[in-house]
């Protein structure tokens, strides 16, 4: 019974709305500051389908945050660009992150997540979770170049948008965006 009561519920979920042309149109005008770096797509690219891991090892894809807008920031501990846009990422998801956004920050460090949890020690990182692409194929199928690259990714966890470099990410700029995006996104849009 908990089975079908399950399925029920997700078969009549409303499915998570599309970015309409004037909404594309709209987050362009909100672009400025660090944020008028951000390139917005004229369409959703595919979903990237690779897995990382988290600090234990485990598995994950980009369909465990489905139905949330995600921020996907790629970096690397030696990155000094990254490691100078790090506390804006932390103080952005201990302010937004919840049931409609989650914020990745999806390390490319070779040495391992033992590396990136001194990091977060050493820099008290406390929002954001450590995430790991050791093996960097995640990053390529990304069409990663260099770092940072941030992705905004839909709630179907398609990249509708794209910033190369560093951004104050909790700037008001980039929380007026992030908003906008999962506004529009939302099931009553």
């Amino acid at each position: 019974a908990l089975l079908y009561g399950a399925i029920s519920l997700t078969a009549n979920a409303a499915p998570a709305a599309e970015l309409t042309a004037a909404d594309r149109a709209t987050l362009k005008e909100l672009r400025s500051g660090d944020m008028a770096k951000l390139v917005i797509h004229s369409a959703p690219r595919d979903r990237i389908t690779e897995t990382f891991r988290d600090l234990y090892g485990d598995s994950l894809t980009l369909a465990d945050y489905a139905g949330k807008v995600v921020l996907l920031n790629i970096w690397a501990t030696w990155c000094p660009p990254c490691r100078a846009e790090m506390p804006s990422l932390d103080d952005l998801a201990g302010e937004m992150e919840g049931p409609d956004f989650a914020l990745i920050a999806l390390s490319t460090d070779r040495a391992g997540v033992e590396r990136v949890a001194q990091f977060y020690e050493d820099f008290l990182v406390e929002n954001l979770e450590i995430l790991h692409d050791r093996s960097g194929k995640f990053a390529r199928q990304a069409g990663v170049l260099g770092l940072p690259v941030t992705l905004i990714l839909d709630r179907q966890g398609r990249e509708i948008g794209r910033v190369l470099g560093e951004a104050d990410w909790a700037s008001p700029e980039a929380r007026a965006i992030l908003r906008r995006v999962i506004e529009m996104t939302g099931l009553g849009h």
